[in-house]
């Protein structure tokens, strides 16, 4: 088994507001954040992870470095800062370490890109959902559409030419021409990499208990294929199921989880999976969720949500669940090379998706047909134990 490319992924938990839809592990920002409280605990948090599996990491740089949320720049240059020369301190970066900050358009203040920028930070990905302000407003969003040209204008002026523009498709009400505007308003911003993802109604979030009237399965199939269309003219490659990206331009922290790579993650509620390459195998590790538990507790054996070996006959169905999200699929070699077992472990599901004509497989080569990318989740599911 070949140690895999290595990142790390850092939470900070903090918003302004909660959005309705979302369920990810965030919170309302208290008055006042605990950044230096917090920084001291993704330190600890990081030397306990890099004491545990010292033998797996030994020599192995980060390619990627992810700061997520949360909104993280809601915390200030300086301890995005302090955060960076703490994990320089502990960890080599790969020569070309891409280094992401999340950020909200409505948390922009003038200046701090400059800033964010000189503290390493070398790319941004902006949470920007829509440009319709109705929609935002739906959605619970604090920003404008005309706060993200804004910060667009701001981050360039900065030195800033490798972000993302995160948008949303099916949203409450939405048509398909105003689906087409939002990713033609996101294309007029240049920029090097769009998200595109479907609204959906995640369990235990505002939106799951109160519904909003979304468009039908139909519509949102033609707002997710007239928006592909509307992408690949601008010359964006749709190379995973929701990212494109302008040539050399694809996310090399989401690359790494779609292959199968290894991953710290620091931070409430943060996971991480590493790789044995010796012994063959994982163990997935994630952190306490609760922001005031995780600061009392980061660092410590209470700090641990949960250590688990992923079980061997568990791996085929992790490594198809990120693989197969691929436009372009997997070299076949790789399924080995990450999960350190022999292709023959998946040779009868390789053959029965083959047959329902989901997956194309040649000697160099798995990947999705169209009909497997419509039923992705079937696809993936026969490679459950």
């Amino acid at each position: 088994m070949i140690a895999p490319p290595l990142a790390l992924y850092v939470h900070i938990p903090w918003c302004v507001r909660k959005c309705p839809y979302c369920d990810f592990n965030s919170h309302t920002a208290p008055q006042g954040l605990p950044e230096t409280d917090y920084v001291a605990a993704l330190m600890a948090d990081l030397d306990r992870d890099l004491a545990d599996y010292a033998t797996a990491l030994a020599g192995r740089p980060l390619v990627s470095l992810f700061f997520g949320g949360g909104t993280p720049s809601l915390f200030s240059p300086a301890a995005i800062g302090a955060i960076l020369d703490g994990v320089h301190a502990r960890l080599a970066f790969a020569e070309t370490a891409e280094i992401t900050l999340e950020t909200n358009p409505g948390t922009v203040e003038h200046g701090r890109f400059e800033d964010y920028r000189r503290a390493g930070v070398n790319r941004l990905s902006f949470g920007v959902q829509s440009f319709d302000d109705a929609k935002l407003a739906r959605l619970g969003r604090i920003h404008s559409a005309a706060e993200v040209r804004n910060a667009v204008e701001l981050a360039r002026a900065a030195g800033y030419d490798n972000f993302n523009l995160d948008l949303m498709y099916a949203l409450p009400g939405q048509t398909l021409a105003q689906a087409l505007a939002d990713v033609d308003a996101a294309l007029a911003l240049q920029p090097a990499h769009i998200s595109h993802y479907q609204l959906t109604l995640e369990p235990n979030t505002a939106f799951a208990h109160a519904p909003p009237p979304l468009p039908d399965d139909d519509l949102a199939w033609d707002m997710q294929e007239a928006c592909q269309q509307r992408l690949a003219a601008a010359g964006f490659e749709h190379y995973e199921t929701s990212a494109y990206a302008q040539p050399g331009r694809r996310s090399l922290h989401n690359l790494n989880y779609w292959q199968f790579g290894d991953y710290l993650g620091i931070g409430a509620g943060a996971h991480a999976k590493i790789s044995d390459a010796a012994g063959g195998g994982a163990r997935r590790r994630w952190k306490i969720r609760a922001p005031k538990a995780y600061l009392s507790h980061a660092g410590t054996p209470r700090g641990i949500g949960a250590d688990e070996a992923i079980a061997p006959e568990q791996l085929p169905f992790e490594f198809m669940l990120n693989a197969l999200r691929l436009e372009q699929g997997y070299p076949r070699a790789l399924f080995a090379e990450r999960s350190g077992l022999a292709e023959t472990t998946i040779a009868a599901a390789l053959e029965q998706a083959q047959q329902r004509g989901w997956l194309q497989v040649d000697s160099g080569r798995v990947r999705p047909t169209d009909l497997g990318k419509r039923f992705l989740n079937d696809v993936i599911g026969l490679f459950l134990p």
